[in-house]
């Protein structure tokens, strides 16, 4: 794990190499234990890549970058772990080829001198990474296929600068930061972000996951994607229930031995969900001996609070617990840092939550954690995305099942037939009704507080849920399938997987998540759609059943489990002085009519208006654009 930067130039200076050199220091966090930085010549300019490392596995020298192939042919910088690395050079050295060092680095390498583009496919892993090839004067981006880890790039005329976090890449582009006020609309109106290239930055983009991109040092104005990675989401699999729960099973278990290799302390992250919970416990399925250390966040006194469920676990793996609590005085203290690790606005302070837990795990001698993060998205977690279901079910003519659903899915806590009668709504192919949906719900696709209202577009897939829905429901029969491609490709599971990234970095942690595997995703998408959601409304059908006698059965038969929370409101309402000192900034923010902006603020504040999702949004906005001096 560790960060990356990089600059090409036909028009080297000192100065940009100065640059590069800061913008290296900006991910000291990212790679405490070593850093290198070398100039490369190519014929149509020099090429500057740095790299810091967090050292996980091959803790010596070895594992130094940039790293270069014994004919000098290929130089690369790599961020991210390949697990199956082992695996690999195993197969590599059939074919007659030597490692030197025992660092999973090399081993990408020269699977990638050997292999090329197809050796991507092969990598189990979390992986961003820049292949220089000096024979052809290329350089290639690579993403891994989910977006655990983060690659931004800025393309301007002959300069080509790119890096693992915005602060790296901002130093190396000739313009001044300016906001992209399409992704601050986005962001405060409709709470979408990380779903496309553009960043909270104008000119600096992102490749999207499971992307490459290739650049000729020729002509370096011209970037080419492309899709290495598409999940595919048609039935490919006729196993019985049984049948398919244990090899879920198997695949789990086997995703969670190779997320173990660590040649540093490691932890789990437990939250008392199933999902957490099962990762804990198949780490002592899988070694019934070894010391199990979790850490947690606990909200105690709060409905909230999970510590019942982590303490059940805990017992049943024999867990050594650390346990964190927090208050609204923690945010406030902490939010300016937090703001500037996470570079972007981020939706909610349960991200807060997640940055102390990575403090917490760092500061108990842990480099490693492994998360639960992901498989809310690929098992149709939190309420099942019935939408997707119920049209599914629209398609095949099965109405009176969708009665039946309708009125069993209802009856789980934190949800209601009226809920459900909305998802119904939404299978509704008319833009108006979704619009008013919307305006019901409370929103507004133009606030009285946004300037030139008319500037913006209005992307109508985020008037239902902020999801692709429009464009998934013509996956035939399949639409709750398709749902959670989207969610896990493109709206829902990249910012979850940002928050944590940076949350991890921050206190130099490396963020592990043995969900999120091609080979799982693939197989999971490919089951009836009834295997991950029941026609009784449970979520996680099959999950749950393949992991029967690992995990405790009160973990399992929960119903009451809605999500990560944090008491939000309680803290905001504890630092209103101080959030109305900093909501001045937004008669600064040309996008946003400040009197207007505050005035909403201050009727959440009196009780005229219910606090919802968007008020956080607002107050987020302004601070982050504050911290960074954006007009």
């Amino acid at each position: 794990m560790c960060g990356i930067v990089g600059v090409f130039s036909d028009h080297w200076t000192p100065a940009l190499q100065e640059s590069l050199s800061y913008g290296l220091d900006q991910l000291k966090d990212r790679g405490p234990d070593d850093s290198g930085l070398d100039l490369f010549t190519s014929s149509f300019g020099t090429l500057g890549l740095g790299h810091a490392r967090l050292s996980i596995i091959d803790l010596s020298e070895g594992g130094h970058q940039p790293m270069i192939t014994d004919d000098q042919r290929f130089a690369i910088v790599f961020n991210g772990e390949i697990y199956n690395y082992k695996e690999l050079r195993e197969e590599l050295s059939r074919e007659g080829l030597e490692f030197t060092t025992d660092s999973d680095t090399e081993v990408l390498l020269k699977a990638w001198s050997y292999w090329g583009e197809s050796s991507i496919s092969r990598l189990v892993g979390m992986f961003a990474f820049v292949v220089f090839d000096s024979k052809l004067d290329t350089l290639t981006l690579v993403r891994d296929a989910f977006g655990i880890k983060p690659l931004f790039y800025s393309n301007e005329d002959g300069r080509l600068s790119f890096g693992s976090e915005i602060r790296a890449v901002l130093p190396l582009i000739t313009q001044e930061p300016k906001l992209d006020q399409q992704t601050a609309y986005s962001y405060l109106v409709h709470g979408a972000y990380d779903n496309v290239t553009a960043t909270f930055f104008e000119n600096v983009n992102q490749l999207s996951p499971g992307h490459i991109a290739k650049i000729n040092l020729s002509n370096t104005s011209t970037v080419h994607l492309s899709k290495w990675w598409t999940p595919c989401v048609k039935l490919n699999s006729i196993l019985p229930f049984d049948a398919a729960a244990d090899r879920l099973r198997n695949l789990f278990l086997e995703s969670v031995r190779l997320h173990l290799r660590s040649d540093v302390p490691l932890c789990v992250n437990l939250s008392g969900g199933v999902d957490s919970s099962s990762i804990a416990c198949a780490v002592r399925h899988i070694y019934p001996d070894i010391p199990i250390n979790t850490v947690s966040f606990v909200a105690r006194g709060s409905a909230e609070d999970e510590e019942v469920w982590i303490d059940i676990v805990n017992k049943h793996i024999g867990a050594t617990s650390h346990k964190i609590t927090l208050s609204g005085g923690d945010l406030s203290r902490d939010l300016d840092d937090m703001i500037i690790a996470q570079g972007e606005p981020f939706v909610s302070s349960s991200v807060y939550a997640g940055y102390m837990v990575f403090h917490q795990v760092r500061s108990k001698g842990f480099v490693v954690s492994l998360d639960g993060q992901g498989a809310d998205e690929m098992l149709a977690g939190y309420d099942g995305y019935p939408h997707g279901l119920i049209d599914s079910m629209l398609k095949k003519y099965e109405f009176f099942a969708i009665i039946k659903f309708i009125i069993a899915w209802s009856k789980w806590p934190n949800r209601s037939k009226i809920g459900a009668l909305k998802y119904v709504v939404k299978n509704i192919k008319n833009k108006t009704i979704w619009k008013l949906l919307y305006l019901l719900n409370g929103r507004d696709v133009k606030p009285k507080w946004l300037n030139d209202q008319k500037k913006y577009q209005i992307d109508e897939s985020q008037l239902i849920n902020d999801q692709l829905f429009a464009q998934e429901r013509e996956v035939s029969g399949r639409t709750l399938m398709g749902v959670l491609r989207t969610a896990m490709t493109k709206y829902g599971l990249p910012g979850l997987l940002r928050h944590s990234d940076r949350n991890s970095m921050r206190w130099s942690v490396e963020s592990r998540v043995p969900f999120l595997t091609t080979e799982l995703a693939e197989f999971c998408l490919g089951l009836p759609e009834e295997y991950l959601v029941s026609r009784e409304g449970e979520t996680k059908c099959i999950f749950k059943a393949a992991m029967r006698g690992i995990v405790p059965d009160e973990i399992l038969d929960r119903r009451d489990k809605v999500g990560f929370k944090t008491p939000e409101f309680s803290w905001v309402m504890e630092q209103k002085e101080i959030i109305r000192e900093w909501m001045e900034y937004s008669h600064e923010i040309d996008i946003i009519n400040g009197n207007e902006f505050i005035q909403e603020i201050e009727e959440v504040f009196a009780g005229v208006k219910p606090y919802r999702a968007d008020t956080w949004r607002m107050i987020n906005f302004c601070r982050w654009a504050m911290l960074h001096n954006l007009k």
